[in-house]
């Protein structure tokens, strides 16, 4: 087997010339391939007149001719595939190890815990995807608040009311098997060789169960509608954890793979003693363009070829106070979700179906946000911080769960905005046009005003003045960073925070990996 990279054809090619691009680069007739499999697919836009697919390819030739093929290494090698083998258990537990949080650091170490032969029972605040969907749809309709299930709590993690983006910059064999399990679970085929890929808010619903059940079927529990409260302590070791419900849960491994917005938890383990640090994290507002008008700047004259898709992009500036503002979680024909979990806050964030069909792109627009900007050193002081700013937005949008929002133009001018323009808000339950100064820190907005207009160079038309910027989003990682060891254990005995919301990980992958890493070294201890 072969891997060929960086081949490239025009974006309306064919089968046929996809197979005549491969025999070419190995210098062999088409009839001589007996497979290939994509692995990586990307797309060049820099030339107006010719869009082309990117393509990495293993690629398996017959044996009579193997050995005339030359490699080179740069774009043509010797290709193995990645297995990934779970390392063997070391030991017996006296209790079942037990999981705190459904996301995906949750669910990946539940499903390896599972696959070595424990039967961990995993734990989760909110409730199932299909209650927690019905539960946001009133959120979304009614503005009625579930503190307990929301985009933010249930199963899946935030992550299943998002995009569903799956790509990381982190290079681990490991990845392989995160794929595959999604992949398994129901994903759509492409999150294997897309550069960017993502599966969907609509299809992750589907995936999340399909995981729960696996992880069920390999002898593990699952409990929704279980807030942990308390943690048993003893001797600097944790023994066991109690649910609001007074339910004790005895175990010698506990993994907390908290959220983002687990203020309770974090407060707990604060009271409780583990080592917490605050840590940096961004903050701004969602910015919503007609989906057109990017993929025209990128695409140029094919920006309606469906082959393409709707386009991405990513941009940052460093500007001249010493803070960075960059576009963060950019969701190609998505809309903005109303993210909030706790009553008098406003929270946004943004979500994309797998189609990306619908009319706006947003991206939040954020600035980096440090400790000793928080006014305290408190290891929750980053908590506080987010919390001011969402109350605030609350109060800005009519205090009933309204997004406050502002026109670009009226941003860059410092006026409020009294009337929408050509861009229609996505956000649910709905916007009240103001000024976005009230609810942001002056050093963000200030640096947002910057970035638009730098962006407005990469992209033209990103500060378009009827852009809608719709406030606040403030939770794109952690405040919080649960101290551990090496060996992914915290100053306490036998808890293990892991993923994005112990500080960790950045998006779905890398907290699923951090998930695998952790169960490794629980089963090697």
């Amino acid at each position: 087997m072969f891997l060929i990279k960086n081949l490239k054809l025009a974006f309306d090619h064919n089968e046929l010339d996809l197979k005549k691009a491969i025999a070419a680069a190995l210098n062999i007739e088409i009839k001589h391939i007996n497979q290939y499999e994509l692995k990586r697919k990307s797309i060049d836009a820099r030339s107006k007149t010719r869009i082309c697919f990117v393509y990495s390819l293993a690629v398996t030739v017959n044996d009579l001719i193997a050995n005339t093929i030359v490699v080179d290494q740069k774009n043509i090698s010797r290709y193995e595939p990645i297995v990934y083998n779970l390392p063997a258990k070391r030991g017996k537990l006296k209790q079942n190890p037990l999981i705190i949080g459904a996301g995906p650091a949750g669910l990946f170490s539940a499903l390896l815990l599972a696959e070595a032969g424990f039967a961990p029972l995993l734990i989760e605040q909110g409730k199932d995807v299909d209650a927690r969907r019905a539960d946001i749809k009133q959120f979304f309709t009614q503005g009625k608040l579930d503190q307990q299930s929301n985009i933010q709590f249930g199963e899946g993690g935030a992550g299943t009311f998002s995009d569903g983006k799956l790509y990381t910059l982190i290079n681990d064999k490991r990845s392989q098997k995160v794929f595959d399990v999604f992949l398994q679970a129901g994903a759509p085929a492409e999150i294997l060789y897309s550069a960017k890929p993502h599966i969907g808010t609509d299809k992750l619903s589907l995936v999340v169960k399909n995981l729960r059940k696996k992880i069920i079927a390999l002898g593990g529990q699952i409990k929704f509608d279980t807030k942990i409260t308390d943690f048993i302590i003893e001797n600097n070791k944790v023994t066991a954890a109690i649910s609001a419900d007074n339910q004790v849960f005895k175990s010698e491994i506990i993994i907390l793979a908290l959220g983002g917005s687990a203020r309770e938890t974090f407060a707990l383990l604060h009271k409780k003693g583990v080592r917490l640090q605050s840590k940096p994290f961004s903050i701004g507002a969602r910015i919503e363009h007609p989906q057109s008008l990017i993929s025209k700047v990128k695409y140029h004259d094919f920006y309606n070829e469906s082959r393409l898709g709707p386009a991405e992009y990513k941009l940052v500036h460093h500007a001249a106070n010493k803070r960075s503002v960059y576009s963060f979680c950019m969701c190609p024909g998505g809309a903005v979700v109303a993210s909030s979990s706790e009553n008098g806050g406003i929270v946004t964030n943004g979500m994309s179906e797998f189609a990306r069909d619908k009319q706006n792109a947003n991206s939040a627009i954020v600035v980096a946000v440090k400790p000793e900007d928080f006014g305290s050193e408190h290891p929750l002081a980053g908590i506080e911080f987010q919390r001011k700013w969402e109350n605030l937005a609350f109060k800005a949008g009519g205090s009933n769960f309204y997004a406050p929002a502002q026109l670009v133009g009226d941003f860059l001018h410092n006026k409020p905005s009294k009337q929408l323009g050509s861009v229609q808000p996505s956000y649910a339950p709905g916007i009240l046009l103001g000024d976005l100064t009230q609810c942001l820190p002056e050093f963000v907005t200030d640096t947002i005003k910057h970035g638009l207009l730098e962006f407005d160079k990469k992209i033209k038309g990103f500060a378009m003045p009827d852009a809608v910027l719709t406030g606040v989003e403030t939770r794109t990682s952690s405040p919080v960073r649960v101290l551990r060891n090496e060996q992914y254990c915290s100053s306490i005995k036998g808890l293990y925070p892991i993923g994005e919301g112990a500080g960790y990980a950045g998006g779905i992958v890398s907290a699923a990996l951090d998930g695998i890493k952790a169960v490794e070294e629980i089963l090697q201890s």
